[in-house]
């Protein structure tokens, strides 16, 4: 069983059958910690879930329609505002140091 500098520890079967979890590691040995997001795709993950947040902090948990056509209308509304509200922008993130 070999350690990672993060303290993570392989599962038993890492050599042979590598978890998820154990790859992801494996990555972070290998690349680096800073690497791991982009290789492993997680900025993509924390950037649907962020909007996901916003679309559920702003429209609601549940559509308030009950038929199918105005639940689809109402989800292109709702796409509507989200899509001019980043229009109008959102403060720039800039790595000062």
């Amino acid at each position: 069983m070999s350690r990672c500098p993060l303290d993570s520890v392989l599962s038993d079967t890492a050599e042979t059958a590598p978890t998820q979890r154990d790859r992801h590691i494996q990555t972070i040995v290998e690349k680096g910690r800073l690497a791991w997001p982009r290789s492993s795709g997680y900025n993509k993950r924390a950037a649907v879930e962020s909007q996901r947040a916003r679309w559920k902090g702003l429209i609601g948990q549940a559509l308030g329609a009950h038929t199918d056509v105005a639940q689809a209308t109402e989800v292109a509304i709702a796409v509507e505002v989200l899509n001019r509200m980043l229009d109008l922008g959102r403060p720039n993130a800039v790595r000062v140091a």
